[in-house]
């Protein structure tokens, strides 16, 4: 007698392992995690007003404690002194709503949520483009509540409107920057408390730069650096244009530092997204 053995159903191929399954069109996966990303920053009322008071906080103070005691070039006294400092003001805005992205990509990382992801039929790294997008975002509605505020401290810029989309431009071309080199700490750090540690040391940068006080005015053993880092060209970059002044080469470096940064930030963060989340 002889028996018969069923032979084995094999299941299709795009049920054996969920990440072998297509993923969905164009940038529906990048939108969802924008979308995501937004919602936890409404969720989160209390970051993101941080994010904007820090740098008010700092405005009101360099401008009404300090402002009479800098000779800046453009004359003296706290009317003067805020046309100054506004673009560092903004820079320094940017950089406290870029730490939150840190911490946001970090908890990702570490609370096992990744592993789901995992699972979808998803890009992988559209989960960092949701976070980066989104703080751009932020960021850029931060910046309007801060020139709102500085406007009504005595800020007056004389920049024509080609001058002032050039600046907003520029802005918006550093935050996605800073934002990108944040997620790469994100990625990095081995807590949300280490990935704020790092990024409170990268908000130190525009304090040694030309910020809130002249380049020449520093010791001799500090310009080089303040002079040569990258902050300080894409301050001078934004004052000119929003003061109507002389733009110079520092247009050109502005957008190198900044094309170079988000260059790195992008390849650096790809990396560790790969070894960490183990996916393409």
């Amino acid at each position: 007698m002889t028996t018969t053995t069923a032979p084995a159903i094999r299941p299709p191929a795009s049920a054996t392992t969920p990440a072998a399954r297509p993923d969905p069109a164009p940038f529906v996966a990048e939108a969802t995690f924008i979308r995501r990303s937004l919602l936890h920053a409404l969720r989160d009322p209390e970051s993101l007003l941080m994010g904007v008071m820090l740098p008010v906080m700092l405005m009101l103070l360099f401008t009404f404690v300090f402002g009479g005691a800098f000779d800046t070039g453009i004359g003296t006294g706290s009317d003067a002194y805020v046309n100054y400092i506004v673009p560092g003001i903004i820079l320094l805005c940017a950089g406290f709503g870029a730490a939150t992205t840190a911490v946001g990509v970090n908890e990702d990382m570490t609370t096992g949520i990744m592993d789901r992801f995992r699972t979808m039929p998803i890009r992988g790294g559209a989960v960092i483009v949701g976070h980066v997008v989104a703080s751009l975002v932020r960021n850029l509605v931060a910046t309007g509540v801060v020139i709102g505020v500085a406007l009504l401290l005595g800020f007056r810029p004389s920049g024509g409107v080609a001058d002032w989309i050039a600046a907003i431009a520029l802005i918006g071309f550093y935050i996605l920057a800073i934002t990108a080199l944040f997620a790469a700490i994100g990625l990095a750090a081995g807590s949300p408390g280490a990935a704020s540690g790092y990024g409170f040391i990268v908000l130190f940068v525009p304090y040694l730069s030309s910020a809130f006080v002249p380049v020449d005015t520093m010791p001799d053993w500090l310009q080089p650096v303040a002079e040569y880092q990258p902050v300080t060209p894409i301050i001078e970059a934004i004052r000119a244009l929003l003061m109507g002044g002389d733009l110079g080469s520092n247009g050109w470096w502005a957008l190198a530092w900044c094309a170079g940064i988000t260059l790195v930030a992008m390849v650096w963060g790809g990396w560790l997204f790969r070894r960490r989340a183990g996916r393409r």
